[in-house]
């Protein structure tokens, strides 16, 4: 606590006739301390993640992973359907997709149109995937060069 020094000698005997407590709260004391923990904390996270270096066991069970090509579905500006590099037809499009999320897993399926395309086909590809059982669906896009 703080005290302030009055303008006039003490009277009489009494020392602290002079001396008031000072009503206001210094908060510069408390950021400079939190500024402090601030960054020690965020030197010490980094350390701490790292975690305990250990030897794992070995395990005869197969390893658990996302599929290693992606799910891309297109739309060529023909009509024609692809899913990766392999050409269906509009009906085994989501018996395929669905081979392919018994095998590999639930993933994002991207979907790629040419910008011929007609709309209504693009959503009606949407629609397939989302009935293939699919919940995650993207639309892929060329980015706009930037002007020279």
């Amino acid at each position: 606590m703080a005290i302030a020094v009055g303008n006039g000698a003490p009277q009489g005997d009494d020392d602290d006739a002079g001396y008031r407590p000072m009503a206001e709260i210094n908060i510069t004391p408390m950021v400079d301390v939190m500024l402090v923990l601030l960054i020690i904390f965020m030197v010490a996270a980094p350390l701490m993640v790292a975690g305990v270096p250990l030897e794992l066991p070995n395990t005869s069970a197969t390893r658990v992973s996302q599929s290693k090509k992606a799910m891309v579905v297109s739309l060529a500006g023909d009509g024609g359907l692809y899913i990766r590099d392999e050409q269906v037809s509009a009906d085994t499009l989501v018996p395929r997709l669905r081979e392919l999320r018994a095998a590999e897993g639930d993933t994002v399926v991207y979907v790629r149109a040419d910008k011929k395309s007609n709309y209504g086909d693009v959503m009606d590809v949407l629609g397939r995937v989302g009935e293939s059982g699919y919940g995650r669906v993207s639309l892929l896009s060329q980015p706009k060069p930037k002007p020279q």
